[in-house]
């Protein structure tokens, strides 16, 4: 007997150190995997550039660059797309930084994809700098800076950069950026958790927690909105955070697509506020139990008649149970469709100003978006409800409706995500050669982590499956001591270790409802899954503030027909012996012959005003070599002049020509951007002086 004992002793000592053991390896996994996703996402998002231009400046008149003989009565821009203009969109500085705009610019002659504003009459000759900032349709403000000269090109004051770029403040845009994040995850938590509750666990309304994660949702989207609205303002123009209180910007964001769109936000807020008030109060509360009915098992005669009067009686009692769960059956089913409703609408104030609302295939971009959006807070938000569940012991049939949900979001999250991709991207090329391309990739990394975990979690459940007595939903309640009574006063310490493990078992019972061993493994996958996707979220507001890459294709076409646009008023006139040469050795690590070298600008007159441009590639054995890719341009720093662009005309393998407009005098620099293979690129600058 004492042998016994003491080897059920040792085996029980045995037994909770493994799981003590396994508690302390788990959270070093999790962090450890944690950590690794981090540590990539910070390397992946560091090697993205700043945001561009949504809406891409395709021509302007005068030409950008230019001398024109004239003074012109008006300044025109247009546009890749259409934009929203202020009352100060587009400025015209004179060589002495004076406005001389008449100001409050327009759409010409009624096109939203054009900008134009009127000049004062009898300007001087010199060079004038066009200062201009919009909102392209999507809802990004795009801005920029040019020069033409009138006469002849003559040196100025202004610092175009200075007075209007694209750039936001920097506290704003971190500000509007978290503001965004955040709504996007409120949608997840409010959208998911009521799709959770409803279709999953409807006793959960009853529960406290789920009820703060319903509020806590509703809460923070109804603070975001305000804060984007109050940001956007300053945002789209430039400014401090001290314009986020002027009620003028306030009112001018207001007449935009996204100020509309943030305001029907607002108006749906206070219905979801009504909605939630109904879920709680209507599936709050538990079914009335079926009446008893005199005749009940207990009072039935023994025998054949008893046996069938008892089948009846059961039949009685499910016919009354479906019947008193009716009413709340109805009004589940009455606010599924509501909440549908609901968030159909709540998706569109995102969907309808941002990047699905232009480009190609609106009609269908617009229903994927929302498609997408809905998908992504049925997962994320059930994860977050999960969480809750599983900490106040749900059973595993809920788990298991809510596994076939999150299923279904993911395929729809897949189907609605690639078209997406495709519509975005145009190109493989753009893939790893944009940010969003770039961007694209980390989400689609994090979205394959979360799979991962997934299936881990899936593993969890079936173990939950395969044990009946943690399958059924857990109450709290305090576990009773087998141990007798006597075993109190025993003197044996075996037995008495027994008794104190039995105790703290106990207390820990009362401290933790259903955390059983299996519950809490799949506690700690759904976590994980949980953490991942709020990197999923931060990845997909970067995304929505970054250029597809279609539309960076279009900037660089537009930079190409802007160089070739700069060149047509007036052309070099070439002069022997003013050839400035500039030689720029370059590397692009690549391992193809033409992935080092030396290329050669030559400059003629290499003075102010319009010059001949020449391009020479040579590999490392001096001879021409020929690459997929190659752009050159011209910046004038101490001015904020530039990039210029120049057009560039193949003469042969390696070499190219074109011409550039140098208004100004100073130390410009040279760029050159070579690419060697798909891979492979650099972009080698050297100094030079004018005048």
């Amino acid at each position: 007997m004492e042998k016994a004992a003491h080897h059920r002793s040792a085996h029980a000592r045995a037994t909770q150190r493994r799981p003590a053991a396994r508690r302390r390896t788990v959270p070093l996994r999790i962090a450890a995997a944690l950590g690794t996703l981090g540590t990539l996402l910070a390397l992946m998002l560091a090697g993205a550039a700043p945001a561009s231009a949504h809406a891409t400046l395709d021509s302007t008149d005068p030409a950008q660059n230019s001398v024109v003989a004239t003074a012109p009565p008006a300044v025109t821009l247009t546009f890749s797309e259409s934009v929203s203009l202020s009352g100060d969109s587009v400025r015209v500085l004179d060589p002495a930084g004076k406005a001389v705009d008449t100001g409050n610019p327009a759409h010409a002659d009624g096109k939203g994809n054009t900008a134009r504003v009127g000049l004062n009459s009898g300007l001087t000759n010199g060079t004038y700098t066009v200062a201009w900032r919009a909102v392209s349709e999507d809802s990004h403000p795009v801005g920029g800076a040019f020069t033409f000269s009138i006469g002849a090109p003559s040196d100025t004051s202004v610092s175009a950069t200075a007075l209007q770029g694209a750039k936001a403040d920097g506290l704003v845009a971190a500000l509007y950026g978290t503001g965004r994040t955040v709504a996007y995850a409120a949608f997840a938590l409010l959208a998911g958790v009521a799709a959770f509750v409803l279709l999953c666990w409807p006793a959960g309304a009853a529960r406290r927690p789920v009820q703060r994660l319903l509020m806590t949702g509703w809460t923070a989207l109804l603070a975001s909105t305000v804060a984007v609205l109050m940001l956007r303002g300053p945002y789209e123009r430039g400014s401090g955070i001290g314009q986020a209180l002027d009620l003028s910007l306030v009112r001018a964001t207001l007449d935009e697509r996204i100020g509309t769109a943030l305001a029907a936000r607002l108006l749906l807020l206070a219905a979801a506020g009504i909605f939630l008030s109904l879920l709680v109060g209507q599936l709050g509360q538990p079914p009335k139990p079926a009446p008893a009915q005199p005749g009940s098992p207990e009072a039935a005669p023994a025998g054949a008649d008893g046996r069938q009067e008892d089948t009846e009686a059961a039949e009685l009692r499910a016919l009354e149970q479906r019947a008193a769960e009716r009413p709340q059956r109805e009004a589940r089913i009455g606010l599924g469709v509501a909440g549908l409703v609901l968030a159909v609408a709540l998706s569109a104030t995102w969907v309808g100003a941002d990047h699905a609302s232009v480009g190609i295939q609106v009609w269908l971009a617009l229903p994927f978006g929302i498609l997408h959006l809905i998908a992504m807070a049925l997962w994320l938000g059930g994860l977050a409800s999960l969480l809750v569940a599983l900490r106040e012991g749900v059973g595993a049939e809920v788990v298991d409706r809510f596994s076939r949900i999150a299923f279904a979001s993911v395929a729809v999250l897949a189907g609605t995500g690639i078209y997406q991709s495709w519509r975005g991207l145009g190109s493989w090329s753009a893939l790893t050669g944009t940010e969003y391309g770039k961007l694209l990739l980390v989400k689609s990394g994090c979205v394959a982590v979360m799979l991962g975990v997934a299936w881990i979690s899936r593993s969890w459940l079936a173990r939950l499956r395969s044990a009946p007595a943690e399958a059924a939903e857990v109450e709290r309640a305090e576990v009773p001591e087998p141990v007798g009574a006597a075993a109190v006063h025993s003197e044996d310490p075996l037995r008495q270790a027994q008794l104190e493990r039995q105790r703290a078992a106990a207390r820990s019972a009362g401290r933790e409802r259903g955390l059983t061993p299996t519950r809490a493994g799949l506690r700690r996958s759904v976590l994980v899954e949980a953490l991942v996707a709020v990197a999923v979220l931060v990845v997909t507001t970067m995304l929505t503030n970054s250029p597809p890459g279609r539309v960076a294709g279009e900037v660089k076409a537009a930079g190409s027909s802007a160089g070739a646009g700069n060149a047509a008023p007036a052309a070099p006139q070439t002069e022997p012996g003013r050839t400035e040469e500039l030689k720029l050795p370059y590397d692009t690590k690549g391992r193809t012959p033409n992935a080092k070298g030396t290329a050669t600008v030559t400059l003629n007159p290499a003075r102010t005003g319009p010059n001949e441009v020449k391009l020479a590639l040579d590999g490392a054995d001096g001879k021409p070599v020929d690459v997929p890719e190659v752009q050159l341009a011209f910046t004038l720093p101490d001015r904020d002049l530039g990039p210029l662009p120049v057009a560039l005309t193949p003469e042969g393998t390696g070499r190219w020509s074109g011409t550039t407009q140098l208004p100004l005098a100073g130390t410009w620099v040279v760029s050159v951007q070579i690419r060697s293979s798909d891979i492979d690129q650099t972009t080698p600058t050297q100094q030079f002086k004018i005048g």
